[in-house]
């Protein structure tokens, strides 16, 4: 049911109780509400994080935090595991990346990646995957982390999530250069960087250019 559709249920419910008597869908509209202020509130926390990830000096927004955490709260209401699933992986991204504290991020991402692989979710299990790939990373587990990137470009060359992939691929040089494969870390920024350019992801091409300095 799309978003105007449950609005316009819940108003047509609301008719029937108050004209009609009839309050037998009270509850099935409200919970179409709840999944609609859910999916909002992820998405608006979603907004808040790009404008960090894009902020020449950023700040972190102290509203984005409460929206993950409400959006996770209505999930677990409704009962719906792939939601909760992507919930958690924001808000263990916050954690990490803004906050750069793995050792609270890692548990939310865990859970995440649970709930997701069990639900098929294969864009938020990939999120996940990355995002430990990176924990393992910094934590000077390199073999880990190039299985976790690895498994999450397959899973996002199934959804047709390429610049994802470039983005992966990015880590897996660094991974790379810091194992002394120096001509693999190369051969996959070039991968990376046609795939970015086909793909208009201009961020993701500038990200391949730094990593090319430092490599």
């Amino acid at each position: 049911m799309s978003t105007d559709e449950r609005i316009e249920r819940a108003r047509e419910v609301y008719r029937q109780a108050v004209y009609g008597g009839d309050t037998s869908a009270l509850a099935d509209a409200r919970r179409g509400l709840d999944a609609l202020e859910a999916d909002t509130a992820l998405a608006r926390g979603m907004i808040l994080h790009a404008r960090f990830q894009n902020a020449e000096d950023p700040v972190e927004d102290p509203d984005e935090l409460p929206l993950f955490e409400r959006a996770l709260a209505l999930y677990q209401a409704l009962g719906d595991p792939r939601g909760e699933g992507e919930a958690l992986f924001w808000i263990g991204c916050l954690h990490q990346y803004v906050r750069r504290d793995d050792g609270t991020a890692v548990p939310y991402l865990e859970r995440s990646l649970d709930l997701a692989a069990r639900a098929g979710d294969k864009a938020t299990w990939s999120e996940a995957l990355r995002h430990l790939g990176i924990s393992a990373h910094r934590a000077g587990r390199l073999e880990e982390a190039r299985e976790r990137l690895e498994e999450s470009s397959r899973l996002r060359r199934e959804v047709g999530a390429l610049p994802g992939v470039a983005s992966n691929m990015i880590g897996l040089a660094y991974i790379a250069a810091a194992q002394d494969r120096r001509a693999d870390a190369v051969a996959t920024l070039d991968e990376a960087h046609a795939i970015a350019g086909a793909h208009g992801a201009h961020a993701i091409v500038r990200h391949i250019e730094e990593a090319r300095t430092q490599i």
